[in-house]
């Protein structure tokens, strides 16, 4: 991938690590790939305030004032993956035990990054001829940081 691509391109292109030594996650080695992703769904949530002034005649004015990002994914469970293990093992954990950092590098080259929150919501499961699934969201915990990407420039 050129950073700074433009066009069109197929969903695999994103790439996704997570810090799989939680909010110490600093080296580049503590960010992990998580293997065998197949869907990923981004949602944001806005909070919106409203009000009806008398001076705007009846009409609501609105002004949106805080945001939330939410990232479900759903994959198969991939023993032995460090990425994939971390969130596996997530199983029972609550509070800071569930916060981690989250890496977003879009086919574009822009970059979304975030501490966040996980909410395992499948470790594993299925019919017996099924592979064990893993899913769950990643929530941001206040606001990511996003890196536009580099523009390749032009004559």
């Amino acid at each position: 991938m050129i950073m700074g691509t433009m066009g069109v391109f197929p969903v695999h292109n994103n790439q996704f690590k997570i810090g799989i030594k939680g909010r110490t996650s600093t080296a580049p080695a503590d960010m992990a790939k998580v293997k065998d992703l197949e869907n990923f769904s981004p949602s944001i949530d806005g909070n919106t305030e409203e009000w009806t002034p008398m001076d705007q005649e009846g009409w609501i004015r609105r002004a949106v004032t805080g945001k939330g990002l939410t990232i479900s994914f759903s994959g198969k469970r991939h023993y032995g993956d460090p990425g994939n293990d971390y969130i596996a093992g997530l199983l029972l954990g609550t509070g800071q035990e569930v916060e981690t950092k989250f890496e977003w590098t879009m086919p574009s080259g822009a970059k979304l990054a975030m501490d966040c929150v996980i909410n395992l919501t499948t470790p594993a499961g299925g019919d017996s001829t099924n592979i064990d699934g893993l899913e769950f969201e990643l929530l941001s915990d206040g606001k990511p940081t996003f890196t536009p990407a580099v523009s390749g420039g032009g004559a």
